[in-house]
């Protein structure tokens, strides 16, 4: 008992002594490509950090997919390799083998901010509401394309819960991120998609596309005025929820120092705003509440995938 008592003591000293010299190089945050919302959630959580630890904080784009999650799994768990990530880092594991376990390889930091997809199409396809929108899928099966990032991208399952909630033929293009994806909705080579609320509001506010409902559960003050897909289709949820991890193992002492400095610059009205504007509200909290989240969603969209039938690549 001595033994293990004098183990512990040590340990512990020693994550206080680290997380005092913490930090003293530069921090990365792995993200995805640039441009969509887990990048803008990057950016913000950098800035905020680098002017809280005094330390400069770089922003690292990969492509979508199992590669950032894979890279910060096997990154040394000293706090100076971060993630920053939405749904795709855990749902993506239900629906292919990932080089990682989310709840094994990484831990969380805090959540950063939630926001729901919109149901948007391209203005020259005739419909102007849900119900319009499945009615014309029924008439026209395998017509109608829809573009997703990713397999496991929100914008993907937003899809296929969709397709399998009403029933309807619609065909998947799948695009190496959300920016050609929403590039082809543009230039009417999809007829609709369900980009994440960040991406699309630029376009939407200019009138490149229709926005038809939003993925959330309930109405979002982020698109006064537009319903829920759930209000055609009793039951239909689908958001976007961002984190930000460090490697498994990385001290508790460290993660509590970047929680704190994150939650306090997620608090600040400006930063709130900024989030706001592009599309998402920001939700820091303890780690232990994002360590929830994942677990609560891994197993609610378990049984959506596995009832809808949805397969990965």
């Amino acid at each position: 008992m001595l033994q293990r008592f004098l183990v512990w003591v040590l340990l512990a000293g020693a994550g206080m002594a680290c997380a005092q010299d913490y930090p003293n190089k530069p921090i990365r945050i792995v993200t995805s490509e640039a441009g969509g919302g887990n990048d803008i959630q990057a950016r913000l959580v950098a800035q905020g950090l680098a002017g809280a630890l005094g330390e400069q904080v770089v922003v690292e784009n990969r492509p979508s997919g199992v590669i950032p999650g894979e890279i910060v799994s096997k990154a040394p768990p000293n706090g100076y390799t971060l993630l920053l990530y939405n749904n795709t880092l855990w749902i993506g594991p239900l629906l292919q083998n990932t080089p990682y376990d989310v709840v094994r390889d990484l831990a969380p930091v805090t959540s950063v901010a939630k926001g729901a997809n919109v149901l948007v199409v391209n203005p020259a396809t005739p419909v102007k509401s849900v119900a319009d929108l499945v009615v014309l899928a029924k008439a026209k099966p395998g017509e109608l394309n829809y573009g997703s990032s990713g397999t496991g991208a929100s914008n993907h399952l937003a899809g296929e819960l969709f397709r399998a909630m009403a029933g309807v033929n619609i065909v998947r293009i799948n695009y190496k991120g959300a920016g050609p994806a929403l590039t082809a909705l543009l230039a009417g080579e999809l007829q609709l998609m369900f980009p994440t609320a960040g991406a699309v509001t630029p376009h939407v506010r200019a009138g490149r596309v229709r926005a038809l409902a939003v993925t959330s559960a309930e109405p979002t003050a982020l698109f006064p005025g537009v319903p829920t897909v759930a209000a055609s289709l009793p039951g239909y949820e689908s958001i976007s929820i961002y984190g930000v991890f460090a490697p498994a193992k990385t001290p508790r002492t460290i993660i509590d120092k970047l929680n704190e400095e994150i939650v306090r610059f997620l608090n600040r009205a400006d930063v709130k705003e900024k989030s706001f504007n592009a599309g998402m509200e920001t939700v820091g909290g303890p780690p232990e509440q994002l360590a929830a989240t994942v677990k609560s969603e891994m197993a609610r969209m378990s049984k959506v995938i596995r009832d809808a039938g949805i397969r990965g690549e």
